[in-house]
Formats: C-alpha cells, structure tokens, sequence
C-alpha cells in the first residue's frame, strides 16, 4: 500500500538552544522541540520523572464533597458498590478503587456490566442491583458522565452515585454528589487527558492524605494505572507520564498476581514497555467481555493468590485465544466480500454484514479491514431482530459526522471522531451502505485515503550510536504525542546483501557513505525490487535493538522506502 511521507519541520534555533544546554545529540533536541519540551526545565521534568511532581487531587472540582460522601458512607455503614466498565480501563479502575477501600472499610463490592445483555456504562440492571442488595452509594469509574436519566433514577431509589469519569461531559450533567472529571467545564485541574483509572486513582490519592495513610496504600496500583493508560490510548504527557513511568516500574518490578500470571501466559520475560502492555496484556483483558463476561478481569486484578490469579489469567487467555479465532475467520470472510463485489475499488467506503459474525470482535475486524483497504469502514452482525456494529475512521475523517447524517437510516448510533457503533433494521442495511458511501465520498479528501508515516527527523547513520539509542530509550514511555521517534535516512544503498525472509518480510543490509546497518522490514516483499535496482533510496525506520546469541547490536525497523529523489 502506498503510503504519504509527512516530514515534521525543525525549528533550528529551538534545537540549537536545547543542544547547548542538555549536551545531547541535536537531532534528538529537534524532536524534543516539536514536542513542546524546547527548555531545559521542562527536559529534565520529561526525562526524569517525578512522583513528587503529581499534582494535587484537591485541584478537581468536587473531590472534596467525593471524599466526604465516601467518610460518611463509612461512617454510617452503608454499602458502597464500585461500578466500572468492561473494557481495560474500567476493570482496571474497579478493582483498584474496590481493595484500596477494602482496606479501609468492609462493606464494599464490585459491580461490571455485562456487554450483551447490559451494554455500555451506567445500566438499569446493574442500579436495580444495587437497590436489591441495599447499596446505598455507587461509585462509578470509566462511565456515568452521560447518564442523566439513569443517576436520576437512582436518586428516586434513594441511591447516591460519585461519578469518576473522562470522557467528554454533555451540556447537561448528571445529578451526582460528586462529578470528578478534568473535561469538565468549571474544572480548574490543570491535566485533562487523564484515563478513566487516573481520575480513581486522584480520588484513592484525596482519600489517602485525608485519612492520613500511608502513600503506598495508592500508589500500590499503579501497575494497574498504567496498564489503563496504554490500553486507552491517552496522550503520554504531564501527569499520564508520571503515572505510566511509575507504573511500567512497578509492572517490571512488583507486579500484582494478575498481571504477573498473565506475562507469563503471554511468555513475557523481557522488561515490558506500554506497547507489550497494549499488545499483551490488554487484548487479554479485553477478551473477557468481548467472549464473555469482564467480572472474572476484575477477580484477576484483584487475586492476591498466584495459583488462584493464573486460573482466572487462563480463563482470560482462553478467551482471547477464541477472539482471535473469530477475528481471523471474520475478517477472512470479509475481505472475500469485498473482493467479489466488482464495484468495491472505485468506492471510499466499506460496509459488510453477516448475520453470524461475533458482536465482540466486528471493532477489530473493522480495524483489520483498513489495514487492507484503507477508507472509513463498517462491520455490521445481527443483533436479536436488529443489525449492529462497529465503525473506524481513517486518519484525519470525522465518522462520527459522516454516521450522523446518515441518521434517517438507523436506530440509534453513538460514537466520536475516529470510531462508532450503530443499529439499525437488517432491511435498511443497504440504504445505509449508499447513504455512507455518498456521505463519505462527497466529503473525505484524496489525500485521507493513503495513509500517512509522520516522520519526527532526518537522520544519518553517523548519528546512530550507542549513547543515542540510550538517550532514545529515555524518552519512554512512548505513547500518543510521545510516539517512538521516526527517521528518514536519504541516498541510502544495498550493499547486496538483503534478502527475502519467510516470504513476506525484507532483512536489510543498507550502507550511507561508508556506514552498514542490517533491519527488518516486516510485509514488505513486495519492495523487494527496489533494493534490486542498486539505486540511492530513502528509507524510513525506527531504531531498534536485536539481540542474537548473547550479542546486543542496533537495528533498524524498517516501515517504508522509495527511490530518492
């Protein structure tokens, strides 16, 4: 697939300034720059984190009336139930907030909502639980900004909700006693893009300091902290990077039984980074409630026994193993479809259904799809009497927008920039399908529709040494707006020893002037013969270490080339 080079611009005199006070290479000072660290202060504050440096949890909007409904609740003996969603984020926020009040008051349980039957966020089932079992005050993390009408009800039944959320409020709020979320409007906490867990994580810190505890009683989840972090692709700034520093530590070091296990079942014995944590851990965690029920994620999370937790690691490994399964087979089926409908490579859109396909995985399938054809696309199964799924954007297109004035064709829909789900009658499947398809094409611009490699620098190979890759491993933990750095390495030649390996993959061996680097190019045969022309060529990468037989040299990761210019 071709792909579009964008090469960010350098600010020469900001990475001349930062070169002369940090004493680093200068390439690494530009993309320093580009991020908004262009001083020294805030250099040393990025590579040097500080639990020191968290920020006050007294600065959220409400956390002194959360902290005092929760002592009161204590105080009174009621029943306090933590209420979280089934993705990482939630699981991860419920059974930190559920021990870390365990510890101080008994009368404390969980509540997860299951997907199918309950859906997303707040549910009637999971209040009417509550009432039943004589809970008088709901916390809910990950969810509940947007459930007016719900926390109303549960007003009528005489149940108080602390609602910890991140997502986007709507003008209208809920009734809450407390709402603990940085997007608030009138919320003067200067970090926004905290994780649903970060925002329970400020409530346990507010909670810690007016009891008097030990830092320890919160700050022993930030294993957990972390791994929401990476699963919910937050931005990897401020307070994120704190957190997610700590945590990564944590994870490496001290892990909870949960975790632990689960490392081992992904046979993880190397340091773990946030993309192992996004790639081995949370699919994991995720398949719970995309097979089956989240609830036994939480029972991980909060398994203190290793025996125990690595019998609830393997439920979730087993489930994962059958999203796999399914998300293998649907998406061989889909892009059968596609390849069989003559009109589909004139379109810039993809619809597909099958009434059998998992709800659980049509997201992923989507997602997969656009690796293949890259334009907004959408899965859709049967859903009771209904078709539902999943949409997912291309880079840059607003499908939300796109899925809205589509609206006279659906049920219902929801969803945001990038991805979205919908229902709708299975007879109305194909006036959706054109409808999107005229929507999109009217709308999106060619350039959307080849993918985009955001290159940070140019770098030659002189530059690539030893110290420079350690000043790279600094700058962990990668995430979004603190991606992994990517060069570009112009005029670069073969030095006739590259080879096809596996039949899809390229091992490089590339000289500029009189320096050799080997790399990997995972998928890219088809490339192959442009390495056989012995022209110059541009190659994008990032660096990497390969380990070989005790033997620790530097490689490059190799994700597009072309001929130079």
């Amino acid at each position: 697939m071709q792909k579009r080079w964008n090469i960010l611009p350098a600010d020469e005199s900001k990475a001349t300034a930062l070169h002369e006070s940090l004493k680093i290479n200068k390439t690494i000072c530009q993309i320093l720059a580009q991020r908004g660290l262009d001083d020294f202060e805030k250099s040393k504050h990025f590579f040097r984190p500080q639990l020191t440096d968290l920020l006050s949890p007294w600065l959220m909007k409400d956390m002194q009336k959360a902290v005092d409904r929760i002592l009161l609740a204590k105080s009174r003996k009621e029943k306090i139930l933590v209420f979280g969603d089934y993705d990482v984020d939630g699981t991860t926020s419920v059974a930190s907030m559920f021990q870390f009040l365990q510890k101080i008051y008994p009368l404390v349980d969980y509540y997860i909502p299951h997907r199918y039957r309950e859906g997303y966020g707040i549910s009637k089932i999971g209040i009417d639980f509550a009432k039943e079992n004589n809970f008088s005050l709901i916390i809910s993390l990950d969810c509940g900004i947007k459930s007016v009408e719900l926390i109303a009800y549960a007003k009528t039944l005489g149940i108080d909700f602390i609602v910890c959320d991140h997502h986007m409020p709507d003008n209208e709020v809920p009734v809450a006693v407390a709402i603990l979320n940085p997007k608030q409007k009138d919320c003067n906490y200067p970090y926004k893009e905290l994780c649903g867990c970060g925002v329970g994580f400020k409530l346990m810190q507010a909670l810690s300091e007016e009891l008097n505890l030990n830092e320890n009683s919160y700050l022993n989840y930030l294993d957990l902290v972390a791994t929401a972090i990476a699963a919910d692709i937050v931005p990897i700034t401020g307070e994120n990077r704190i957190l997610a520093y700590y945590g990564l530590k944590k994870v490496n070091e001290n892990p909870c039984a949960g975790i632990k296990a689960l490392m081992i079942l992904a046979s993880m014995q190397k340091e773990m980074f946030i993309t192992n944590l996004v790639f081995m851990i949370a699919p994991r965690v995720n398949a719970a409630g995309r097979m089956d029920d989240a609830k036994k994620a939480v029972q991980l999370f909060i398994e203190q026994d290793a025996k125990k937790a690595m019998e609830f690691a393997e439920m979730l490994h087993s489930d994962n193993t059958d999203r796999k399964e399914a998300d293998s087979s649907i998406t061989e089926e889909a892009l059968a479809i596609i390849e069989a409908d003559k009109n589909s490579i004139h379109k810039k859109t993809t619809v597909v259904y099958k009434e059998h396909w998992h709800k659980g995985v049509v997201g992923i399938v989507a997602s997969r799809l656009i690796e293949t054809y890259y334009r907004p696309t959408i899965v859709l199964t049967r859903s009771g009497d209904f078709a539902g799924g999943s949409a997912r954007s291309v880079t840059g297109f607003n499908l939300y927008e796109a899925i809205h004035a589509c609206r006279e064709h659906l049920i219902g829909y929801g969803g945001h920039f990038a991805a979205a789900g919908m229902t709708l009658a299975i007879n109305n499947i194909e006036a959706f399908s054109n409808a999107f398809e005229k929507v999109v094409a009217a709308t999106i611009t060619p350039e959307l529709l080849i993918p985009e490699i955001i290159i940070d620098a140019e770098i030659f190979f002189s530059e690539l040494t030893p110290t420079f890759y350690n000043i790279l491993l600094q700058m962990e933990p990668f995430g979004p707006e603190n991606m992994r750095p990517i060069f570009v390495a112009k005029k670069v030649l073969d030095t006739g020893f590259s080879k096809i390996v596996k039949e899809q993959h390229i091992r490089f061996s590339v000289r500029q002037n009189k320096i050799s680097f080997t790399g990997i190019g995972f998928n890219m045969a088809n490339k192959f013969p442009l390495l056989q022309m012995q022209k110059p060529l541009d190659i994008v990468f990032t660096l990497d270490l390969n380990e070989w037989n005790g033997e620790k040299n530097l490689q490059l990761k190799v994700i597009d080339l072309r001929l130079s210019e």
